[in-house]
């Protein structure tokens, strides 16, 4: 397969971290941060509802230049639902679209990431790391293609 033929579904992350619209937002960070990643699919039951990034959760927390405690700060987040705060209907991808049409949706929309839905169900999620790895390994002289 070369480079151009290429699929989402080739180079994607299929293993998602997913939350509910109804979790809290403390829930959200702590699922981000241990997981390592920046962005959370919001499903409600099998739906794709939304899309939240860790800079969401930056935008929401409270600024530290005001006088604020501690208990304050941390209620901001334990008291406010993702739904609140999600990017809803995000923009979404096939798994077997081009991953240079992909490529470009991501840059026209400048985001940075695409949740991969196979008829309305949440498949896998294409983020710029996975964009990464795949020059990584065009440039080593490897297919695009994750080895299985």
């Amino acid at each position: 397969m070369s480079h151009v033929e290429c699929l989402i579904r080739d180079v994607m992350s299929a293993a998602v971290v997913t939350i509910a619209p109804s979790a809290a937002l403390v829930d959200a960070a702590l699922m981000l941060r241990g997981n390592s990643i920046r962005h959370l699919p919001v499903l409600e039951g099998d739906k794709l509802v939304g899309l939240l990034s860790d800079r969401d959760i930056q935008r929401c927390a409270p600024s530290r230049l005001i006088p604020i405690t501690e208990e304050a700060y941390n209620s901001v987040f334990a008291n406010t639902k993702v739904e609140r705060v999600m990017t809803r209907d995000p923009q979404t991808v096939s798994s077997s679209e081009t991953l240079l049409g992909a490529i470009a949706l991501m840059q026209q929309a400048k985001c940075g990431c695409l949740p991969v839905v196979d008829d309305g169900a949440l498949v896998g999620i294409l983020v710029r790391g996975d964009l990464i790895d795949v020059l990584q390994r065009l440039l080593e002289g490897k297919t695009a293609a994750r080895a299985e």
